[in-house]
């Protein structure tokens, strides 16, 4: 319809639909939480000839953060291109293309078939590099090629480890596929293929070649979709195929490599982040570091091998893997959309530039630091629940080695994020002259910054969410009988 409608109409009928896509999001997350689990077959055809739809607690949880990330940039990015600098060209194209990788992030939460997966993701792809050339700056055509580049080489490796699957249990769907695997030289290459084409789109270290450029020449809407949704996108796919689907044949070995791949992500993002001038490449190799944290999660679920499946550590390790993501897709969403409202009306993204920013800009400032508050993992934010759950499960399975990297990783983050906020509290003697930013774009901002603290206060809901099938029920249960 946005495609169709004339463009004065786009950004009121995109809006319309965002929130009615979040709606419906936040009523099968209810729907799933009260009746459990639900798997519709398109056109009543069963596995393995159909293709199957499937909601969990796993991917209500990540509908649920896509909904609510959505509809507040929606809001933001209605402001956003109704500014004169902003209206140029192509920028009428965002609605629908981010509508398009909207919808293709939900397929690929409900997807139950591996080819179905094959297709969201490449829509996600193509649709996130087309939002990052919309500016049609030089900086964002070169960013957005190379990160074509990338998004092809990620899609066909994952395609050639599908087609491999298929060629050895004739099976698409994720439930049969499960079953049907036994190993094999074959299989072990597929699961390879696919992961490695996965941790390409997820932009984890060394891997990550794309992400700083891409993120930080994008326009600040843009930005945001990308950091907090789009990576995570494959980082659950990745969470998918490694519990459900190849869960019996994945090795210790396997886990520590993610582990430490994810251990360098978050030294090397981190360092990097903190020897950054400009605000947007700051916070764009910040998401390299923080996606870093996501993949402790493998290393310590992998030893349920040795420790069975309701190992102590488990749901722990489970939980902080999960709530890592949706805290840094909260917080690092308010801190995109806050520096694009901070270079609006100073014209700058250099970060001396920020002096006296609390001044002139309070609640601009205010999200920031909201945001920051849960990247460091300081109490009682998104970001410490996260952490907490991670240092426990790497005490409690004996991987302590995990733990300074975690530690050093928040160091280094309160480096970069308070090397800010003193340049803010900074007074100054001389005048600035700011320009007038919307009002809806400062209050997105901060609504998500302030949502990025209060999932540490409702943790609850969450974990409750995440037992509906959870991959570890018999610790889940466990810890229930125990005690939280």
């Amino acid at each position: 319809m946005c495609f169709l409608l004339p463009a004065r109409l786009r950004a009121p009928t995109g809006l319309a639909v965002a929130a009615v896509t979040a709606a419906a999001a936040v009523a099968l997350a209810w729907q799933v939480a009260v009746d459990g689990m639900i798997r519709h077959n398109l056109g009543g055809w069963d596995a393995p000839l159909g293709i199957g739809l499937y909601a969990d607690g796993l991917s209500c949880v990540f509908l649920v953060l896509t909904g609510v990330v959505g509809l507040l940039v929606s809001v933001y990015a209605r402001s956003f291109f109704s500014l004169p600098e902003e209206q140029e060209g192509a920028t009428k194209l965002f609605w629908p293309l981010w509508l398009i990788l909207w919808g293709a992030l939900n397929g690929m939460f409900l997807s139950a078939d591996l080819f179905n997966l094959y297709v969201t993701i490449e829509v996600v792809g193509l649709a996130a590099v087309a939002l990052t050339v919309l500016s049609g700056r030089p900086p964002a055509l070169v960013a957005g090629l190379r990160y074509l580049l990338a998004a092809i080489a990620g899609s066909m490796a994952y395609l050639m480890g599908v087609a491999l699957i298929y060629g050895s249990v004739s099976a698409l769907d994720l439930q049969v596929v499960a079953q049907s695997i036994e190993g094999g030289s074959s299989l072990r290459v597929a699961f390879g293929l696919m992961i490695a084409g996965l941790l390409v789109k997820t932009a984890v270290f060394p891997l990550h070649f794309w992400l700083p450029s891409a993120h930080s020449s994008a326009q600040a809407p843009v930005s945001a979709i990308l950091s907090a949704l789009v990576v995570k996108a494959s980082f659950y796919l990745i969470l998918r195929l490694w519990v459900d689907v190849f869960d019996g044949s994945v090795t210790v070995a396997a886990g520590q490599a993610l582990g430490a791949l994810g251990a360098a992500a978050v030294l090397w993002g981190s360092y990097q982040a903190l020897r950054q001038r400009r605000l947007k490449l700051m916070v764009a190799h910040s998401t390299v570091g923080q996606i870093g944290y996501m993949f402790l999660l493998f290393p310590l679920i992998t030893l349920a091998h040795q420790g069975g499946a309701d190992a102590p550590w488990l749901i722990h390790a489970w939980t902080g893997g999960i709530y890592q993501a949706l805290a840094h897709g909260l917080a690092k969403a308010a801190m995109f959309l806050a520096v694009g409202v901070f270079v609006l009306a100073v014209g700058s993204d250099d970060r001396e530039a920020t002096v006296d920013l609390v001044g002139r800009l309070p609640m601009t400032t205010f999200a920031l630091a909201l945001a920051g508050v849960s990247l460091i993992g300081l109490p009682p934010s998104g970001g410490f629940v996260a952490k907490w759950m991670l240092l426990k499960a790497t005490f409690t399975s004996g991987q302590w080695w995990w733990a300074p990297v975690i530690l050093i990783g928040s160091f280094l983050t309160a480096g970069y994020v308070f090397m800010v906020l003193r340049q803010a509290f900074a007074p100054t003697k001389t005048p600035i002259q700011l320009k007038p930013v919307p009002r809806a774009m400062e209050v997105t901002a901060l609504l998500l910054g302030a949502a990025a603290i209060l999932i540490g206060f409702r943790a609850e809901e969450v974990l409750f969410l995440l037992d509906v099938e959870a991959p570890f029920q018999e610790a889940v249960e466990a810890e229930e009988g125990g005690g939280l």
